[in-house]
């Protein structure tokens, strides 16, 4: 016989089978009081032998059990019951227990369900409406009739596009015509729509089901509604959030980063939106510190908006906003806090006159500040406003404006940091580069440098003109393997070893092997403290337009081009050897004619090697444009940078022009000079002579001293043949060559000394003196400054 109870009887027993818990329902039903039964053994009590070993073992290792058991009720008699049996995990780290359940089986009153089944439709916390199946319809509850301001008897018989007028809803009704054709069921629809009454559109999650008659008939179409607004708005955050990561931040450009900010913010945030900076960031510097007590000016870095028609105030780049002290941007840069601002016309009057007359002009309603801040410094503010959509900002909109904004403002500090890294490197790269290129009466020359596209990409690309003795010129290009500031610095570290190795006038291939030393004892010391190698190319070439003849060495680098007068153009036919830092393999010079009037090309690899174009593609380019290219040095450059690099490469690119000429022969006058002291007076005379035929008589008493002492010393010291050359130029130059390699040093003679004076002699008549080595013995040289006249 089945007992029917108004509540369920239910028990709880832990793992051993004591009962632990007893409810009034399970007390009406088998008789004991709480207190009687509570600790004791369930099984001894409530169930007979073969019913406790039926139940265990249909447990097994399962959490739940259902079925009928017999139970013994106080009385004696035995019972019938249908029980659940749950397992279930007690509250900190305590065993498992069992909770027993028979469910009260009380028929409820007819009355009572048809009114609680009316009033849970009516009352339900959700849209609800049901339309026949001519989608009309039938009955709304309280939900739908305050969403569309209609009660039920008004909307009956309406469809649903009838009683709020929008194309998400005429979307619906075919989803709804579906449903009867198919009896799928659709859930989860989602449609946006403004509700009559309401200022702007809300999220609704829509789920449609058919409605069958207990013949399994169509009868109509049950409706659901739920307003996801906040839902949906959580979602848009979050993919905002998501795409503010990938976004902001693709460059290491700040006014890039500012711009990215702004178009991820609108229009999905704001309408409008301004990013305004410290000016002092434009330089990579520090912002400025402390409270400011003065209107503060900040500039625009990047603005957006989402309606036609560009505002006139922040909508230029580099525009300058000032601010008064008590102004929502001023106070926000103080405190270092957000706000949300509502833009009446009482509170624009903290915005000062021309800000708030543009706030105006646009119809903005609503505005956040949001500090800029990255690293404990505030870099400036950015400013989010609508007047497009009607909702005023919220505290999540102002959570939101604050994400993204810190993520841009460590975006934007990293690019300050570069620019001052930038600033610093070109600064350094350009004081450490030729800032004039000499004047020499032998060649005409112009340069030109163009730094990579980033800035910090700077690299080690340089280029030289180094007057030599005899009228003769170096022309030197060499490129750093690496970028940055180290790049640069190693430069300049070579740059100056070069002018200290081409002073001792050494052939190109012996320089560069020297060159080469040095680069290598620098990669140990690189290797040492930043654990990375150092590798260069270098190009050294020497000219002497007395004979015409250029001496070309190359340690890795590119073949000079080379333009003759005739119009036949190429690359300089030369051994090319490994790159400086290598060793063990020699280096070769290379000595070639030049006729007068010829063009030469020194270039780095960045300047005919691009991302689009390999190295034997921009050498073919820069030859044609070079044979093409007309006017002077200068206006050669130009067409050459524009042809080969329109826009900044992702390599620095140096280019040294040279337009060769050769002295008049009339400039120069040799004599061949016999080992004899004798000779010494005739040397002299003959040197006077010459000097009178060039119109330099008041520098023959000098050029004699010179010439006695030179001589002297290469009859007494050296081996002949001995020969003295004079060359008149910007200068005049006296020359006395011999074929020993004995090195003449100037000393200090003490007083009673007989000799050592004559070096010293020399050294203070002359502008400056030296000597130079070639295969097969030496030359000293003396060179003076020659009067403006002459």
């Amino acid at each position: 016989m089945a007992i029917r109870l108004p509540h369920p009887a239910t028990a709880t027993l832990d793992a051993q089978g004591i009962v632990t818990g007893w409810s009034e329902g399970a007390r009406q039903l088998l008789g004991y009081r709480a207190e009687e039964i509570i600790g004791r053994d369930a099984a001894a009590l409530l169930l007979a032998e073969r019913v406790t070993e039926q139940v265990k073992g249909s447990l097994g290792y399962r959490n739940r059990w259902r079925g009928r058991v017999a139970v013994r009720h106080r009385n004696g008699r035995c019972m019938d019951l249908s029980v659940q049996v749950l397992r279930r995990t007690a509250d900190r780290g305590k065993a498992s227990e069992w909770l027993l359940v028979s469910p009260g089986a009380g028929k409820p009153k007819a009355p009572l369900a048809e009114a609680m089944v009316q009033q849970g439709f009516v009352q339900a916390p959700s849209i609800l409406a049901l339309f026949d199946t001519d989608l009309r319809l039938e009955w709304a509850n309280a939900d739908m009739e305050q969403a569309v301001a209609l009660t039920t008897a008004q909307m009956r018989g309406l469809r649903l596009p009838e009683i709020v007028p929008d194309p998400g809803l005429e979307e619906a009704e075919r989803v709804m015509r579906r449903v009867l054709e198919t009896g799928e069921r659709h859930e989860h629809l989602e449609y946006f729509l403004r509700a009559p009454g309401e200022a702007y559109e809300h999220a609704w999650s829509v789920s449609l089901a058919l409605l069958r008659d207990p013949a399994g008939q169509p009868m109509g179409v049950g409706f659901e509604a739920r307003d996801t607004t906040e839902q949906h708005q959580a979602r848009q955050r979050l993919l905002l959030l998501n795409e503010a990561s990938t976004r902001i931040g693709s460059t290491l450009d700040l006014t890039r980063t500012a711009q990215e900010l702004t178009d991820v913010a609108v229009p999905r945030l704001a309408d409008y939106v301004s990013v305004e900076l410290f000016a002092s960031l434009d330089q990579g510097e520090e912002p400025p510190a402390g409270t400011q007590t003065s209107p503060i000016a900040l500039r625009h870095a990047a603005w957006q908006c989402a309606f036609e028609g560009r505002p006139e105030a922040g909508s230029t780049a580099r525009e300058v906003a000032v601010h008064p002290v008590s102004s929502p941007p001023a106070e926000c840069l103080a405190t270092g806090r957000s706000a949300i601002h509502a833009l009446t016309d009482a509170a624009l009057g903290q915005w000062g006159s021309a800000q708030a007359d543009w706030i105006r002009k646009h119809g903005f309603h609503s505005a956040m500040t949001v500090p800029i801040r990255a690293r404990s410094a505030t870099l400036g503010v950015a400013l989010f406003f609508r007047n497009q959509r009607p909702e005023p900002f919220e505290g999540d909109d102002l959570m939101l404006a604050e994400e993204i904004t810190a993520r841009a403002a460590v975006c934007i500090d990293n690019a300050r940091r570069y620019t001052r890294e930038r600033i610093t490197a070109e600064a350094l790269q350009q004081s450490l580069l030729p800032q004039t290129l000499p004047d020499e009466g032998g060649l005409e020359t112009a340069s030109r440098y163009l730094p990579a596209r980033s800035g910090t990409d700077v690299g080690g690309d340089w280029f030289d003109v180094i007057p030599l003795s005899g009228t003769r010129v170096a022309l030197v290009v060499g490129d750093v393997v690496g970028h940055g500031i180290q790049a640069a610095a190693t430069m300049g570290r070579l740059r100056t070893a070069v002018h200290t190795l081409a002073d001792l006038d050494l052939p190109p291939d012996e320089l560069l092997t020297h060159l080469d030393d040095l680069v290598i004892r620098l990669s140990v010391e690189a290797a040492s403290e930043r654990g990375g190698d150092i590798g260069a190319t270098c190009l050294y070439a020497v000219y002497d337009p007395v004979s015409r003849r250029c001496a070309f060495a190359s340690a890795g680098h590119p073949q000079p081009a080379l333009v003759t007068p005739d119009g036949d153009v190429g690359l300089v036919e030369m051994p090319v050897g490994p790159p400086l830092g290598l060793g063990g393999l020699p280096f070769e010079t290379a000595v070639v004619s030049l006729p007068q009037g010829s063009l030469l090309a020194l270039y780095t690899d960045g300047l005919v090697t691009t991302r689009d174009r390999d190295f034997d593609e921009g050498v073919d380019l820069l030859c044609h444009t070079l044979v093409r290219a007309t006017g002077s040095l200068d206006a050669i450059g130009d067409t050459v940078l524009q042809a080969l690099l329109p826009t900044r490469a992702d390599d620095d690119a140096a280019l040294l022009l040279v337009r060769t000429f050769a002295l008049d022969p009339s400039q120069v006058a040799a004599l061949d000079i016999p080992a004899d002291p004798a000779a010494v007076a005739r040397t002299r005379a003959w040197a006077s002579t010459q000097l009178g035929k060039w119109g330099l008589d008041e520098e023959a008493y000098v050029t004699e001293l010179v010439v006695s002492e030179l001589v002297t010393n290469a009859i007494r010291h050296g081996r002949p043949p001995i020969r003295l050359r004079l060359i008149r130029n910007r200068t005049l130059i006296c020359e006395v060559s011999d074929t020993s390699s004995t090195t003449p040093h100037m000393r200090r003679a003490r007083i009673f000394d007989e000799r050592g004076r004559g070096l010293l002699l020399v050294a203070q008549l002359t502008q400056r003196w030296g000597t130079r080595h070639a295969r097969q013995g030496k030359t000293i040289w003396a060179e003076q400054t020659l009067p403006a006249r002459a």
